[in-house]
Order: structure tokens, then C-alpha cells, then sequence
């Protein structure tokens, strides 16, 4: 069993939790892209509307969102205790429970499970789990072939993509695109397939029905496991999901540690809280629940992968913990200004929008040079919309704010940190204060006549990269209260006071 909060520095994940290039400059390709804008506007848009309509008929919505919250925050107090009854729970049942300390050691372990079936194919319920541990790239290395079941995962993995949302991966592309990709990379499709998305669908369900059928191995993700019960869930739309949950002769799931609920009573809040925050439905229209192996009926072995692969050290940082909180519901993408123009892929990690942009650099860390995860805590406004919408309330904003602070402080002496120097050392005096305030009255000759800095030379270029910087004024404040017209101005307002 992984000895949690041991070693005294827990290891950081592995996997895809890290992009090869900085948020920046990431972002900077992505809104370029104006079809993927106009994409990802409008699904937000239908999202965020679908969600609020469904949260308002509530009438105890925040008190479900506070009770989320409170019973995350005793998981997480508790985590190793449930841990080992969670273990127990699914022994008992007739599963097989293995401990993963990070991606390479998770992959290693489903990889020989399927092998030990004979089997070099196997279906995926859609799993942000396997995504981030890299699990389909690892089994086609090993020369088994993954088949996602889900539609949205389904068109990223036909069209070599990668995902760019937690709860619709596909949400960057439109049916016009899909039908291309089903075309060119789904065997057996008809070739005057077009774009209704009816059609898509139905395409998509002839070439899938085939593999639930004779393929004997499924991969699942978990959206909770039960602590007192050893049950497990997972919830989705399409019902792909029960055929990989019930067909196949062998069933393996990866789950990260934090995704687990003390009793079974405690689904009663969270199936209420996902739906909402998700699809913006009352209830999902498939929810499986499966406790071990029963004779007879359904996978006769079930493997249970426990992962951790950082979040361990995510639990050591007392305020970054809450980042282990989140239900991957995604309602903090369909709200995030900056999720919204730039898509999922700026993010680099399988955890985009303003929860991944806290919970990649807590799972991976961010403290090498040039780690493009240092980038993620600034690629937000701090508008604090994710934190209104988070149904177990994870305060995104403050965390992001810690995260910025943190990565400040590990910094090596650079741009920045020898402005703030030298904004300290003008500010530590009256006289030197003054003196920088008249040299910085040469800003006007750059600022000309528009009276506007719209581009600095390097090293300081990225402060106007985008925005502009208004022109110094004319006078200091204390220039002014020195002047004739600031006397008069003062002499007036002390005039006017006493008439009142």
C-alpha cells in the first residue's frame, strides 16, 4: 500500500500533466485559430445556460455545493484511513486491488493485466485518469490497440488529436470536421456519410457495436468509489459505458485516490451536484454502480488501479490540497473568459481551464527552469467566475493567487524581480521617491502624441505585448499640491467645506 506523506517530499506526477510550450505562447497559436474560437464559444455558451437553468430550481443549491464541500474536506482529512477501508471493501468483493505510485507504474499494471487475459484489444469508458497517465499511447507501444467508446474521446482519437475539454474533448471541432475524420479513419464507413449529427452517431454506434461484442477487456475510469461499501460509479450520456462495464469478461479501473466518499449515502449529494455542473442535467442518463464480482453476472475479474501520481504532494500543501476537491464536472471552463478564446490545448496538461491551470502544477510541480507549468497560475483574470460555479466550491482564485506567490518565491533573480528591487529601494525614501518620479516624466517622449507607450524595447517588451501604457502626466501629485493651481484648488475645497 502507498504510505501516504512518506517519503518526507512526495513525489510529483508524471504523464501528460506538462505542455511543451509556455501558456503564452500556446495561447498565442490557439487564438489564431478562429474556427476553434467560434467552436468552443458556442458550446460554452450552451453549457453555462443549460447549467444555470437546471442549478436555479433548486432551492438548496448552495447548501448541496456547501455539503459537497464539507464531505471532500473530511476525505481528504481522512484520506489514508478510507483508503485502506476502501481496499478492504473491494477484496472482500472479489477484486483485485493494486497501488500505483505514479503514471509509468499504472500503465505497467494495466498493461499486464490485459496481457494476462490474451487479449490485444481492450474498450475505454472515458477516463481523465488513463488520459493523464498517458495509457492509450503506453498500450499501442506495447503492441495492444484502445478503443475509446465515447463519442466526443472517439473523434479525438480518430482524428490523432488530443482533448481540449474535461467534459466534451471534442468541443474544438464541429460535425463539418467530425464527418472528415470519420471518413478518412473509421473502417467500414459508408462513403456518402454527411454531417447530420444523427448520422455521425449512428456511424459511430455501427462501428463500436462490434468491439463490445467480442472484446474481452475494458478500461474504466471512477467518478467515486465508496469507502464503507467498495462500490464504484462512473456517470455518462451515451450508455457506452454500461456495455464496457457489463460485456467484457475482465474489467480494470483507474482511479485517483482523491475520488473517494466515506459512505454510500454521501452519492445522494454528489449525484445531484455533477449533473448539474456538467451537462446542466437533472440527472445523468447513465449512472453504473458496481460493487467487486458477482458470479455469473457481468466481468468475472475486476482489477481496481489506485493512482496517486502527485497527489500525494498536492495533500502535503495545506492550502493546495483543496485542488484535490474537484469532481471533473468542468463548470469552471464553461465560464472562464480565458478557457473560452483560447480552448484546452494552451493549457498543455489533460487538465485544462482554471481547475487545471491549480491542479497540473500541484500534481507535477513547476519549479524546474523554464517548466511551462510555472506559466498556468497567471492565465487567469482572477474574475473569480470558477469559484461561483464550482459545486463543491474549490476557491480557485486564492489558490491561483498562492500558486503565483509560490512560484515568485522559488524564482531565480530575474526582469522582475529586479524591478520590484528597484521599485523597493525608490520607495524606501521621500528623496528618492521624487527623483523617480521626474525620470519617469521621460515616458512622455515615448508616448508622443497619441499619448500612449504601446511598445518598450526588451527586456521589458512583454509589458506591452498586450496592453498599452498610458503616458506619464505632466506633474507629479506633489508638483501639482506645490503649484499655483493646486493651492488655489485646495484653498477652494476648504472654502467649500465650511459653507456646508
Amino acid at each position: 500500500m502507498t504510505a501516504l506523506g512518506m517519503p518526507p517530499v512526495p513525489p510529483r506526477g508524471s504523464g501528460n500533466l506538462r505542455g511543451v510550450a509556455a501558456f503564452p505562447a500556446a495561447a498565442h497559436q490557439e487564438l489564431a485559430n478562429t474556427q476553434l474560437r467560434r467552436n468552443i464559444g458556442k458550446a460554452t455558451h450552451t453549457i453555462r445556460a443549460k447549467r444555470l437553468s437546471v442549478t436555479g430550481e433548486l432551492p438548496d443549491w448552495e447548501q448541496l455545493r456547501d455539503a459537497g464541500a464539507a464531505v471532500k474536506t473530511d476525505v481528504l482529512n481522512r484520506l489514508p484511513e478510507l483508503l485502506t477501508q476502501f481496499e478492504a471493501a473491494v477484496t472482500a468483493r472479489g477484486g483485485v486491488v493494486h497501488w500505483a505510485a505514479d503514471a509509468a507504474e499504472a500503465d505497467a499494471i494495466v498493461t499486464d493485466l490485459i496481457r494476462a487475459t490474451g487479449s490485444d484489444e481492450v474498450i475505454k469508458v472515458k477516463s481523465m485518469a488513463t488520459q493523464e497517465i498517458g495509457l492509450n499511447e503506453h498500450l499501442e507501444e506495447q503492441g495492444i490497440t484502445a478503443y475509446e467508446t465515447d463519442l466526443a474521446e472517439l473523434i479525438v482519437q480518430l482524428g490523432h488529436d488530443k482533448p481540449s475539454h474535461i467534459l466534451v474533448p471534442a468541443v474544438h471541432r464541429n460535425r463539418a470536421e467530425i464527418r472528415e475524420i470519420f471518413l478518412r479513419e473509421m473502417p467500414g464507413v459508408d462513403p456518402d456519410l454527411d454531417d447530420n449529427p444523427r448520422h455521425l452517431a449512428a456511424a459511430a454506434r455501427k462501428f463500436l457495436r462490434h468491439k463490445f461484442m467480442t472484446v474481452p477487456v475494458a478500461v474504466s475510469g471512477a467518478n467515486f468509489g465508496i469507502a464503507d461499501t467498495g462500490t464504484l460509479a462512473v456517470v455518462e450520456s451515451e450508455g457506452n459505458g454500461r456495455m464496457c462495464l457489463t460485456l467484457p469478461q475482465t474489467l480494470i479501473t483507474v482511479m485517483g485516490i482523491e475520488k473517494l466518499l466515506p459512505t454510500y449515502r454521501d452519492l445522494e449529494v454528489f449525484l445531484q451536484l455533477l449533473p448539474r455542473s456538467s451537462t446542466g442535467e437533472r440527472m445523468n442518463p447513465y449512472t453504473s454502480m458496481w460493487t467487486g464480482v458477482t458470479p455469473g453476472d457481468g466481468p468475472q475479474e475486476f482489477h481496481l488501479v489506485l493512482l496517486d501520481n502527485g497527489r500525494t504532494a498536492a495533500l502535503a500543501d495545506e492550502m493546495g490540497r483543496e485542488a484535490l476537491h474537484c469532481i471533473r464536472c468542468s463548470a469552471c471552463l464553461n465560464v472562464c473568459p480565458v478557457y473560452e478564446r483560447t480552448g484546452g490545448h494552451a493549457y498543455g496538461s489533460t487538465y485544462p481551464g482554471p481547475i487545471g491551470a491549480v491542479l497540473s502544477p500541484q500534481l507535477a510541480g513547476m519549479d524546474a527552469p523554464g517548466d511551462p507549468n510555472a506559466t498556468l497560475p497567471f492565465a487567469s483574470s482572477l474574475c473569480g467566475a470558477c469559484y461561483d460555479a464550482c459545486p463543491v466550491k474549490i476557491d480557485i482564485p486564492s489558490l491561483l493567487v498562492e500558486l503565483r506567490h509560490q512560484k515568485v518565491e522559488h524564482a531565480s533573480f530575474g526582469i522582475e524581480a529586479a524591478a520590484m528591487k528597484a521599485a523597493s529601494l525608490a520607495m524606501s525614501s521621500s528623496r528618492r521617491w521624487t527623483t523617480a518620479q521626474k525620470a519617469a516624466g521621460l515616458g512622455r517622449l515615448l508616448a508622443g502624441k497619441k499619448g500612449k507607450i504601446t511598445s518598450l524595447p526588451r527586456p521589458l517588451a512583454g509589458w506591452t505585448e498586450a496592453r498599452d501604457i498610458p503616458a506619464p502626466p505632466r506633474q507629479t501629485f506633489r508638483q501639482w499640491w506645490n503649484s499655483d493651481e493646486g493651492r488655489a484648488a485646495l484653498a477652494q475645497a476648504r472654502e467649500k467645506g465650511r459653507q456646508q
